[in-house]
């Protein structure tokens, strides 16, 4: 495994007063997929905003690149290379796809226009529908809106917050290959994810949380294997 992109150690916190994470520690490598899954409820999406700057952090460290990060601004995690697609809300839905990834560019102080187009070449289908609103798309096509945001900073991680919830099955098997597509160009991806079998078939390691903790972590393939984690978290 290479250097560590991103580190969490030991991070403790949640909403308000109540701590959901009670000491998850995880790391994401250069190059590589990284995928969080476990039952409802035990803190998976509360890890990757916990990296965004989206709730409070009572305890422990979150690093990039070496470098702590722990409790900075979303917007200057941003200006560091952090780039978040949440679960829900992930597009301005009344704005065209190009304003949609425009907007993904509002921090770059030069020609955003060729970045779009490499975007465009990864998504075909949003080519075509440029100019047309965002929120009239299919939720498949709205995701890639989101993801194509996302990308247009070129960021060092990628964080995917469930990113195939809601889809057809034909669209989380397309979202998926794109995020392996997106990592195979060089951007390491932290993933929380619903479809723990599938996530875990383009992973190159996994993490299961339960009740906010840490309960194992693997290489995906290993995973997978388990019989004791198909049983209990891969639906059999």
């Amino acid at each position: 495994m290479t250097a560590p992109v991103l580190e969490l150690r030991g991070i403790a916190g949640g909403y308000g007063e109540a701590d959901i994470l009670h000491g998850v520690s995880l790391t994401v490598a250069g190059g590589e997929i990284v995928v969080v899954i476990g039952p409802n409820g035990a803190g998976k999406s509360t890890a990757i905003k916990a990296v965004f700057g989206l709730l409070r952090i009572s305890a422990g460290q979150i690093l990039l690149g070496g470098e702590e990060i722990t409790g900075l601004s979303t917007e200057k995690l941003i200006t560091l290379g952090v780039s978040y697609v949440p679960q829900t809300g992930n597009v301005f839905p009344t704005l065209s796809v190009e304003e949609n990834l425009e907007l993904g560019a509002y921090i770059r102080n030069d020609d955003w226009r060729p970045r779009a187009r490499e975007i465009y070449e990864m998504f075909p289908p949003l080519a075509d529908r440029r100019e047309q609103a965002a929120g009239t798309l299919s939720g498949g096509e709205r995701q890639m809106v989101a993801i194509g945001r996302a990308l247009m900073l070129e960021p060092r991680i990628l964080l995917l917050d469930e990113p195939t919830a809601g889809l057809s099955p034909a669209y989380q098997h397309d979202i998926l290959m794109i995020a392996k597509d997106i990592n195979s160009s060089g951007v390491p991806i932290l993933m929380v994810e619903q479809n723990a079998r599938q996530a875990l078939e383009i992973a190159d390691r996994g993490y299961i949380l339960v009740d906010g903790q840490n309960r194992l972590d693997d290489d995906a393939s290993v995973l997978l294997s388990s019989p004791d984690v198909a049983k209990m978290f891969l639906g059999g």
